[in-house]
């Protein structure tokens, strides 16, 4: 994309990509943290109990409908579209402030294996082959019936993976409707 549009075009197209996966994943209240990190927006979710697991999953399916309504705008832009990967883990993660005090560089830091493998599965989803979203085993033996029927799975070298082009029907409905 860098390529293809001038800078303050990028800034339009990343600003509106960025601020509304912050405000889907913001509206949560199980979402405990939001960060941004270049191109990439991640978030922590406070997740004790199975039903939560699916409620993720929810916010999953309505962050990839997002982007489908706004890649629906990029286009008659004659802007390129946005194409994104989402991977989901589940595990503790450790926080830490981290940096220098007093010296504008004291960040919380998220640490563990959790997030090392959701970071993995998000560089794995939606490309080569794969659908935008893809879970853990953990994951998807944590979700309802309902929810682990619209992935299916495949085989990371040892690993069982599970994968998804799930979205939200209210905001799909809406894009039939007014995105013609």
């Amino acid at each position: 994309m860098t390529d293809e549009h001038k800078r303050p075009t990028l800034a339009k197209m990343y600003r509106a990509f960025l601020s509304e996966c912050v405000a889907i994943m913001n509206a949560e209240t199980d979402c405990k943290e939001i960060n941004i990190n270049g191109d990439c927006v991640w978030g922590v979710f406070d997740t004790p109990y199975k039903s939560d697991v699916d409620n993720v999953i929810a916010v999953a399916a309505r962050l990839n409908s997002m982007i489908k309504i706004l890649n629906y705008k990029l286009r008659k832009k004659k802007y390129s579209q946005i194409s994104v990967g989402i991977g989901i883990d589940y595990g503790r993660a450790l926080m830490v402030k981290a940096g220098y005090s007093g010296s504008g560089i004291n960040d919380v830091i998220w640490m563990g294996d959790v997030v090392n493998s959701a970071c993995h599965l998000c560089n794995k989803a939606g490309r080569d082959y794969r659908k935008v979203i893809v879970i853990s085993d953990v994951v998807y033996n944590s979700l309802n019936e309902h929810h682990q029927s619209l992935f299916s799975s495949y085989s990371d070298g040892w690993v069982t993976r599970y994968e998804g082009d799930i979205i939200n029907t209210n905001m799909n409905d809406w894009y039939n409707e007014n995105c013609k």
